[in-house]
This record gives structure tokens, sequence and C-alpha cells, in this order.
């Protein structure tokens, strides 16, 4: 028994230093030895706050809804309250709302609406779920869509910018929107845009609600198709003539109305 035990000692001792060691590259230790963690792996259990660089475009994730803010200065920020995962590489940065039921912290952004600040000028996209999405007073491109929830937009966009709003079951709504191109598309709910310039090109599609649109009151000629099978139809824009180039106006449903005005 001597013998057999002090056969089995080296090899313990190699296995040991073999597996899980400090030294291996693996995501171990010894028993009791704090696991050494890079600056990202920070990021991502316990975000707070990250530079988001000029030109960089911002994706927001989430199996909730959520509110944007656009603010002063070149930072995206949560509040204390919100679990998220920040991945800071390449052009495209990415923020992730995880939710998990049986997480505390995770649980509250299943079907809420957390906030989150982003620079105003930064163009961002948002992937939501079962909520909505609620944007304010950011003035680059928009790109949100999300399932079972209203998109709804406040005083942002630039002349310059292009947005696409989707949902299937809710409504799309902006009021005070800047933009170069506007596709708005639901299944389910209303299409309701009010435009403080003239985009070139802007759709508004639905199946069961109205699709809306308001222009300036000096908004150019465009043209329009507006149709619908169960609702009216009712355009009050300047109509271009036969073969123009310019502006391009189209809103579509089956049951509802079709509106274009001009403010």
């Amino acid at each position: 028994m001597a013998r057999a035990g002090c056969a089995l000692l080296p090899l313990l001792v190699l296995t040991a230093c073999g597996h899980g060691g400090a030294d291996d590259g693996k995501d171990g230790g010894f028993a009791g030895r704090p696991v050494s963690r890079t600056h990202h792996d920070a990021e991502q259990r316990d975000f707070r706050q990250a530079q988001l660089p000029s030109g960089a475009r911002l994706v927001i994730t989430t199996q909730g809804g959520v509110r944007v803010a656009g603010s002063g200065g070149d930072s995206v920020r949560v509040e204390d309250t919100t679990l998220a995962h920040w991945d800071g590489e390449g052009g495209t940065r990415t923020l992730d709302l995880p939710c998990d039921e049986g997480d505390e912290r995770a649980r509250d952004n299943c079907g809420s609406m957390p906030l989150v600040h982003v620079p105003a000028g930064a163009s961002v996209t948002v992937r939501a779920r079962n909520a909505g999405i609620d944007v304010s007073d950011v003035k680059g491109a928009l790109t949100l869509s999300t399932v079972n929830g209203d998109v709804t937009v406040q005083d942002s966009g630039a002349s310059r910018a292009g947005h696409h709003l989707v949902t299937r079951n809710g409504s799309v709504r902006a009021t005070g929107l800047k933009a170069r191109t506007v596709g708005a598309e639901t299944v389910n709910g209303d299409v309701d845009l009010l435009c403080l310039n003239a985009p070139a090109a802007l759709d508004g599609v639905t199946r069961n609600g109205s699709a809306r649109v308001t222009l300036p009151a000096g908004a150019p000629a465009y043209a329009t198709d507006a149709t619908t099978v169960n609702g009216r139809s009712t355009v009050d824009l300047p109509a271009a003539g036969p073969g123009a180039h310019g502006h391009r106006l189209t809103l579509r449903t089956v049951n509802g109305d079709t509106e274009a005005h001009r403010g």
C-alpha cells in the first residue's frame, strides 16, 4: 500500500498541473483561487457606460422593449438597475439587454422598457420583442423593429437619414420626424407619420389599420399611390406630373383609410 501511495502521488501532481491550471489558457484555476478576467469580460458582466465612436452604429437587442433617448456627449449609458452586455468591437457596437426570468436583474428586461441614453447624433438599430420601442431626440438613421408592440418616434432623424420602422402587432407613430427616406410597416395597427421635412421617398404599409402622413405646408408635388380595399383614400398633396422623378409617396392598407396631407 505504501508503494501504491507513492506511485499515485506523481500522477496527482501531474493531473493538477495539466488540467485547470492558471497558465493553461482556460477559464479555470485551483479551488479557492480567483479567476482572472479581462476588461471585456467585466463589461459583459456589468455594463454601465461606454463611448460610441463617431460614425459607429449602435445595435440594441432585447427580448422586451426599450426607450432610447438622445443626449449630449459621446457615450451610451444605461441606468443602474438595468442589466446590460456590451460588445465594443468594430464599426458596429452592440448593447444587449438580456431577459432571464430566473435572474432578478435580468427579469426587469423581460417585456418592460428600460431607458438607454445614446449620443444625439447616433445611428441606432433596435431589435425588440413583446414590447414597444420609444425613441426621442436621436438625430441619426433609425432601424427599429419589434413584434407585439408599438414603434414610437419623437423629434428624431435628419434630412439625410433613412429610417425603417417596423412592427407586427402594433402601430408605427412618428412626430417631428426628419428623413430622406422612410419605410413604415405593420400588419395589425396604424401607420401615422408627421414629418418636419419632405422626404424624397415615403412608404406606409399596413393591413388592418389606417396609413396617414402629414407633410410640411410647403411640401413639393409628390407622385402618390394611396390605396385601400375597405376604407377611404384622401390625398391633399400637389400631384407630380407624368414621368416626374422627384418625390414619391406610397400608402397601402386593406382595412382602413389612407390619408396624405400638408400641415
